[in-house]
């Protein structure tokens, strides 16, 4: 009953909306600053603005709560019997994805400083909602697959760059723009991809086949076109699936069920199976692990870049409630124990900010040293980027107390999503595995490494003795598999490290030392070390409305 004294609201935060993502973001915005060319920056830094504004908005935040309260439908068949395979969503998630792909965020391939201002916008764009950012991912990814084939990238990459949303099924050469999905895991193999049984069986036409099998795991189902991989006469070899054939007919994709997941509710994740599907050969018989490799590098940095948005956001909530809640006498975020435990989420978000950021700058350099850093770096920085999003998420909601436990607060689809990182494109001991690999094949790729965390060399000595420290780990190579996450933890603590000390404030890199690299640091957020400037560290996370 409106008016009567025991529904007087008070003591309650404003929601955390009409505010501009990516400006308030000053982590973000100064590592577009220093990874942009000076002659696009002002060009780029408009462009994040208004898709930052567009994220902070009520109207597409209602959108993600729309989309993930009505996940995805699978039709089978239509009324008259014909198999179909089709999957209906909310128009939520339609309005969210085609302002995703009108936002560039599948196209950073051809444009000036195109990774860092894609990655910052997906950065951005994850915390409206995950689920749609899967397809974008897998859009952008399948370039550097497609590019091994110039007859098949010539056909497909101004389709998968557009910035045109057609959700139709139809043929690709009536489609303005067009989305990838990807297909590799099974029942029986996982992330053993080489395990892999779906055969395919050469067909007159040159570089076309017919496959038959299962995956395990389809993401993005409703996409216009999928990279698979599958046996060939001669080994593993990757392929392309087109939904809809040239003649208008639809090619046999069977989707057997839809993933009931954890998290990512709005996203569709499925069983198929392949029965006479037609598929054209992505480079050379047998060398379907190389040549996808390039997409699932580019996807393991989207899930480090999407667990650094999920941590943004869950501290800017977590941060802009205490700024207006009150008790025992004052604000939250001036209570001594609060600001340690704001200010110890904000430093892991400011890291993994910085991390991702300077990896998508090394895409957009392409020289030979940058993609050697990128060979050990991507892997190390997916492994731990991603294994810190889940401990941020479930703190920041205990911020917020027993509001962060409640659905309409948002906190609780950011705990459900904030696993799924570190599970896709590799779980933590793939991303470990990867590299030891490289490691021991690629000596330029750490050499990279440490010219990079080099760079901050003198700054500060805590930093300086963890360095000596993953030199002590790298030396030691007898059974190194059994602690190969200690090694790649420590590498990527040094990495972010090196980069907070060169480019953050000084409280910043201060308390980030200390804290990750010093040892001077408790099992749990909000035990940083006394003596530490904290005020100021929490006030650079606090979104501005």
């Amino acid at each position: 009953m409106a008016g009567t004294p025991t529904h007087t609201v008070t003591n309650q935060p404003p929601p955390l909306v009409g505010y501009d993502a990516f400006a308030a973001d000053r982590a973000l915005v100064e590592a577009v600053e220093r990874h942009t060319g000076p002659d696009v920056l002002d060009e780029v830094c408009a462009e994040l603005s208004a898709l930052g504004r567009a994220a902070g908005s009520a109207q597409l935040q209602e959108w993600a709560v729309q989309a993930n309260e009505q996940p995805p439908r699978l039709r089978t068949h239509d009324r008259y019997g014909h198999r179909i395979d089709e999957i209906d969503f909310h128009p939520a998630w339609h309005r969210l994805l085609g302002k995703g792909v009108s936002a560039g965020l599948t196209g950073a391939w051809t444009r000036p400083s195109g990774h860092v201002r894609r990655a910052a916008g997906f950065l951005v764009w994850t915390q409206v909602e995950a689920g749609n950012c899967c397809p974008l991912s897998m859009t952008h990814a399948a370039v550097p697959a497609l590019r091994t084939d110039p007859a098949l990238a010539a056909e497909w990459e101004p389709l998968l760059t557009s910035t045109v949303y057609d959700r139709q099924l139809r043929p690709v050469a009536q489609k303005p723009g067009a989305l990838f999905g990807m297909g590799m895991t099974e029942k029986q193999g996982g992330s053993d991809v080489r395990a892999n049984t779906t055969g395919a069986r050469p067909l007159a036409e040159a570089g076309t086949y017919e496959l038959t099998g299962h995956k395990w795991f389809c993401s993005a189902p409703m996409s216009d076109a999928f990279l698979v991989l599958a046996q060939a006469p001669g080994g593993l070899t990757c392929f392309l699936v087109p939904r809809v054939l040239p003649d208008g007919s639809r090619n046999v994709f069977l989707v057997q069920r839809l993933k009931d997941k954890l998290g990512n509710r709005s996203n569709a994740s499925a069983e198929v199976e392949f029965a006479g599907t037609w598929a054209r050969r992505v480079g050379e018989e047998g060398r379907g692990v190389r040549t996808i490799i390039g997409m699932v590098a580019a996807t393991r940095l989207d899930c480090a870049l999407g667990s650094a948005g999920l941590m943004r956001q869950a501290v800017a909530q977590a941060v802009h409630h205490c700024t207006y809640r009150e008790a025992f006498g004052g604000k939250l975020i001036d209570k001594p124990l609060m600001r340690n435990v704001l200010a110890d989420l904000a430093l892991e978000s400011e890291a993994a900010t910085a991390l991702a950021l300077r990896l998508a700058a090394a895409y957009d350099d392409d020289g030979e040293q940058e993609r050697a850093f990128l060979r050990l770096a991507v892997p190390a920085a997916k492994y731990w980027i991603t294994k810190r999003c889940a401990p941020v998420a479930v703190e920041a909601a205990e911020c917020l107390g027993g509001n962060g436990y409640v659905e309409e607060s948002g906190l609780p689809r950011l705990v459900r999503e904030s696993p799924l990182n570190s599970v896709w494109e590799g779980a933590g001991n793939v991303q470990a595995l990867d590299v030891l690999r490289a490691l021991q094949r690629e000596p330029g790729a750490l050499d990279a490494c440490l010219t990079e965390i080099g760079r901050a060399h003198g700054a500060d000595h805590r930093l300086d003795r963890a360095v000596k420290d993953l030199f002590t780990e790298l030396a030691d190579l007898d059974a190194v598999e059994g602690r190969a996450r200690r090694l790649v933890e420590r590498l990527a603590l040094v990495l972010q490290g090196s980069l907070l000390v060169r480019h953050a404030p000084p409280e910043v890199a201060d308390a980030f030392c200390a804290s990750r690299l010093g040892g001077d640091h408790g099992a749990s957020f909000g035990t940083l070390p006394t003596g530490l400037d904290l005020a100021p560290v929490v006030e650079r996370a606090r979104p501005t409305l």
